[in-house]
């Protein structure tokens, strides 16, 4: 058990010397000690600056690659590809207001809708037509039908045929879910059945632009369905 824990101490103590390290290496090429695009010293001679051992080095510069400030190149060596380290994404979604998660998401929407009815394949309209025909259910409860209707929009964004938008809008579900339900609630829950007709309505349009393969309306559609979002969620604010 001592052997155990002696070792659970030892990789922790290097962790900590690692996350130390990359805190040096970032503040040098924050003062400008290497320009954008700047080739790092070997690593070797990294780990002789640092004072630590070249597996500390190393653990070190793998940290701001992965935060974009380095990119290790086999057979040239590290580069400096940023000046400061990038936020966590899941941090600046929870730093961000509701409103400008919207404004993101209208963005990815906006353009995923109108690249799905350029691209969409038949597998892909027909999960769109059954999320759709799932959303129209889903009227009965509030946490249901911000589910189903998150499942429309990623059926649109999945038929954009672009892995980046969709894991883009994955990423802005957790944040703008509970948004969603709290503003439906406190609107006193989903609507009359015209206003419920009226939303079904527009998303069963944005599906047939998609299915008659109408790029531009797609997109208009789907960017006038989020500003009327924003614009409720602006109100929703608003009110005392």
């Amino acid at each position: 058990m001592r052997g155990l824990d002696q070792q659970t101490m030892a990789q922790v103590q290097r962790s900590s010397l690692a996350d130390q390290a990359a805190d040096v290496l970032l503040d040098r090429v924050r003062s400008g000690e290497w320009a954008l695009g700047a080739k790092l010293p070997g690593e070797t001679t990294l780990a002789a600056q640092l004072g630590v051992g070249r597996s500390t080095a190393r653990e070190a510069i793998r940290q701001l690659a992965g935060l974009g400030v380095l990119s290790s190149r086999q057979g040239s060596g590290v580069f400096v590809t940023a000046l400061e380290a990038r936020d966590d994404w899941d941090l600046v979604l929870r730093r961000s207001d509701i409103l400008a998660v919207i404004e993101a998401r209208t963005a990815i929407e906006a353009e995923s809708a109108g690249l799905a009815a350029t691209r969409r394949t038949p597998t892909e309209l027909r999960a769109i037509r059954r999320t759709l025909a799932a959303r129209r259910l889903s009227y009965t409860g509030v946490e249901t039908h911000v589910d189903a209707d998150t499942a429309f929009h990623r059926a649109v964004v999945q038929a954009a045929g672009n892995p980046i938008l969709l894991e883009l809008f994955d990423g802005f579900t957790p944040r703008l879910r509970p948004a969603m339900i709290e503003m439906l609630r406190l609107r006193g829950g989903l609507g009359s059945e015209d206003f419920n007709e009226t939303d079904h309505d527009h998303h069963a349009d944005l599906a047939a632009a998609i299915a008659d393969r109408d790029s531009e309306r797609a997109a208009a559609l789907s960017r006038a369905h989020l500003r009327t979002l924003a614009d409720a969620l602006t109100a929703q604010s608003a009110r005392p």
